[in-house]
C-alpha cells in the first residue's frame, strides 16, 4: 500500500496532473479533470480498446510490477494489468 500513496505523491509532485489543486476550509482539493480516462481496476485490453494503443509503452518495474501507458493528454499507471491510476496531463 505505501508504493501506491509514493507513486501518487510522486506524479503529483512532478506537476504532471491535470486536476486543479484549490484551497478550501481544512486544506486542499482536487477538482477533478473533464478530460476522460481510463478508471480504476479497467484490464490492460479494456483500455487499449476503449482509448486505442498509447503512443509510448513504459515496461513493468518493481514489485508489484507498475508499468504504464502514455497518451496524448494523461498517463494509465498499472499494476500487473489493472489500473490503478489516470493523470491528466498538463498541456
Amino acid at each position: 500500500m505505501r508504493y501506491r500513496i509514493l507513486l501518487l505523491a510522486a506524479v503529483l509532485a512532478s506537476g504532471l496532473a491535470g486536476a486543479e489543486t484549490i484551497a478550501v476550509e481544512n486544506g486542499i482539493a482536487v477538482k477533478q479533470s473533464d478530460v476522460p480516462t481510463p478508471t480504476r481496476g479497467m484490464t490492460m485490453d479494456e483500455v487499449a480498446g476503449k482509448f486505442g494503443a498509447p503512443a509510448t509503452k513504459v515496461p513493468a518495474i518493481g514489485k508489484p510490477p507498475i508499468s504504464r501507458w502514455e497518451y496524448p493528454g494523461f498517463i494509465v499507471y498499472f499494476e500487473h494489468e489493472h489500473v490503478i491510476h489516470s493523470v491528466v496531463v498538463n498541456s
